[in-house]
């Protein structure tokens, strides 16, 4: 099975355990993987890579991220989120619209932000988050440059902020939430955070998670998106036959003359099927970024 599957993560596991479980229906020759890791009490959008749809991750990673949720004033907590222990408190001031606009505004476009302690990012081949949960003192992460496209702020309550956010991947949401609060002379945590767009799938393309896994286990299609659906944005070359060996194989001088005008990326297609993504390099020649199996013609597994 080679393509993307979007689940609607459910809160509670962890991105890694999703995969974990489709990969035990799919079985040990499916290579299966994620973009974008999701937090375990987060919810939304998790695009899972199946088989040659593995090779598409850095074709789809690059894509806008979009999230909804919400921020609780009053405390911040060591993890940033609900599930963490209050590390410091704070009096909640009073908040009107005018003020959240402003707000909103101030963190809209390239921002510097700091990434939280318990995150993914890995110090010695080591995700910090693991290190955070054995007590062990670590130098804070590295603050990195993040973009906002578009942020919304409304009252939620007298301590409570409803929100919602469309931004570069590796923005941390939990680290905005921290920051609001500072801004705002208060304390704040993420409560509650759903990603509802990553790239160029959205919450209208996800699954929820036990449906994808009943689909597997009695051999109905799981809502399995193709690797040429799957990057639907980039121009594509049909070639015939006689050039998709070649391909295969790596001799891009097959594609001499079949760039796309303008293309930065094109798809290559075959008998329907995605052969590979290149790159032209002039007028007239390209080179192969990512070259796809034939799927059809290996052995069946047994």
């Amino acid at each position: 099975m080679d393509g993307v599957i979007i689940i609607d993560k459910p809160a509670g596991p962890t991105s890694a355990e999703v995969v974990r479980q489709l990969k035990a229906r799919l079985g040990k020759r499916t290579r299966v993987g994620h973009l974008g890791t999701l937090d375990p009490f987060a919810t939304g959008v998790l695009p899972i890579l199946l088989g040659e749809g593995t090779k598409l991750a850095p074709l789809l990673q690059e894509g806008q991220r979009e999230y909804g949720g919400l921020i609780v004033m009053g405390c911040e907590t060591d993890t940033l989120d609900a599930t963490g222990t209050v590390s410091r408190v704070a009096t909640v001031p009073r908040l009107d619209v005018e003020q959240l606009s402003e707000l909103a505004n101030r963190f809209t476009g390239s921002i510097e932000q700091q990434p939280p302690l318990f995150s993914a990012i890995k110090r010695g081949g080591v995700p910090l988050y693991r290190l955070a949960r054995r007590g062990i003192q670590i130098e804070p992460p590295k603050p990195r440059r993040v973009e906002i496209q578009r942020l919304e702020l409304k009252s939620a309550g007298d301590d409570t902020i409803r929100f919602t956010v469309q931004c570069s991947p590796g923005m941390y949401v939990r680290s905005l939430a921290r920051d609001i609060g500072v801004a705002l002379q208060t304390a704040a945590h993420l409560s509650e955070l759903r990603r509802t767009r990553s790239g160029a799938f959205s919450a209208g393309d996800a699954r929820p998670l036990a449906a994808v896994i009943q689909a597997l286990e009695h051999g109905a299609d799981p809502g399995l998106i193709s690797m040429r659906s799957a990057l639907a944005n980039l121009p594509e070359v049909v070639v015939e036959p006689v050039l998709e060996d070649r391909l295969r194989n790596g001799d891009s001088r097959g594609l001499d003359g079949l760039s796309p005008r303008g293309a930065g990326l094109f798809k290559v297609i075959a008998r329907g099927q995605l052969v590979a993504v290149a790159r032209p390099t002039s007028n007239v020649t390209a080179v192969l970024m990512r070259v796809f199996g034939n799927r059809e013609e290996e052995a069946p597994e047994k």
